[in-house]
Formats: C-alpha cells, structure tokens, sequence
C-alpha cells in the first residue's frame, strides 16, 4: 500500500541523477544501446524502433543489429527483398508486416531524399506506421533534437510519481512538454526504460529501494515491494 508520508517536492533534476546512478547495474534502453554500438543514423534508429515495437529489448538489439550488419543504409535495405529482410528480423513481434514496411521505407527515402533520412519529424511521420514515438526517439537519439518520447515505463512512472496525470500515454507526452526542463527530454526515455522494467515495475514495484520514494506519490500504487 502507498505511503502516507509528507512528500518532497519533486525535484526532476534531482530524481534523474538518482535513477541514473540506480539503473548502472541494468542493461541500457535497446535504441540508446544500439546507437552506443555505432548504429546512429536517423535511418538505423528509426527502423530499429519500428523492430522493437511490441519486442522486447533483449531480442530486439540484436535482432536489428542482424538486419543492419547485412543492409545499413536506405539504399541497401531497399535492395533487399520482403521476404529477405523478414528472414532477419523473424523474431520479432508482427515481423512480416515489418519487413514490407521497413522496404518501403527504404525505398521511400531513396526516392524522396537521395538516400538519406532528414532529420525533421514530418518526414518520419509520414511513412506508413511510424509513429510519434518512434519518429521522437530516432530525432532525439540520432539527431540530438529535444524530443520527447513516451513508451509505457515513461508514462507509468511519471503519472505513478504525480508529476503528470494523464490517462494515456499520448496525453503524458503533452503534459511532460509542458513541465519536463528540455535538457531531460530525450534523457527520460534513456533512464525510465530500465528504471521501469527493474524498479519501478507495473507490478509490484520495488519501492522500498526506489531512489526517489521521498518524492514519489505512488499514485495507484496499492502493493508493493
């Protein structure tokens, strides 16, 4: 049950510093890993995020590493065929459907950009399933643009903290826009992930070793760990 304790007033800054020291031990968010491995361009982010959609990370990383040690740039993956590139990215949840995207987007960007992804949101989100957090994480990791980008463990535990309150995670992204400094903005997806999955878990989180319990409302928190 949560607590009932005064609360500190929550301090962002403060509760990141700490997140980040906490989940040291944990392994990193797939998309940040990947581009830590060299696998930067907009192009690489963008599709490794459309592999990772309903994916976990575990299986996810090397999965796209797998299709991009083959075929890493527009231009190369357009040259490959559905059936190929399903071939490599099997694994992954809804990968048939994927693998004719990923081609199309390929193709698309060689046709429309000479081969190379623009840094600029309208461009992602107009390819065919690629959606605002996908495009956000690909801008903000490839890119260094302040983008926000809001998966389940972000919008779980910013509304569990009470920093937000919002029912989706659509509704998370606009109400963060307005209070998250933007120097956190691409910084909150790197931490929450792991944060998310190992701390601050949807069930049961551990909140008696949680590094920002002081500030924490535990809001919906009815047992825990």
């Amino acid at each position: 049950m949560s607590t009932s304790t005064a609360k500190q007033p929550f301090d962002i800054d403060l509760a990141l510093r700490r997140i980040e020291a906490a989940v040291e031990p944990y392994p990193k968010a797939a998309m940040f890993e990947l581009a830590e491995l060299g696998y930067a361009t907009p192009f690489e982010q963008l599709i490794a995020c459309i592999i990772s959609i309903r994916t976990r990370d575990e299986e996810s990383l090397p999965i796209s590493r797998r299709l991009l040690d083959v075929a890493r740039t527009p231009a190369a993956v357009a040259q490959l065929t559905p059936q190929q590139i399903d071939q490599l990215i099997t694994p992954s949840t809804f990968h048939e459907r994927k693998s004719y995207q990923i081609q199309t987007i390929a193709r698309q960007i060689v046709e429309q950009y000479g081969g190379e992804l623009p840094c600029d949101e309208q461009a992602l989100l107009a390819f065919s399933g690629v959606g605002v957090k996908c495009a956000h994480l690909a801008l903000g990791i490839a890119c260094d643009q302040p983008w926000i980008s809001v998966d389940i463990h972000v919008h779980r535990v910013t509304n569990r903290w009470g920093y937000v309150a919002a029912t989706t995670p659509e509704q998370t992204m606009v109400e963060l826009e307005q209070v998250l400094p933007r120097e956190q903005w691409v910084n909150i997806n790197r931490l929450l992930v792991p944060f998310g999955k190992h701390i601050c878990t949807g069930q049961l989180p551990r909140c008696s070793t949680c590094p920002v319990l002081d500030m924490c409302q535990q809001v919906g928190v009815e047992r825990h760990r």
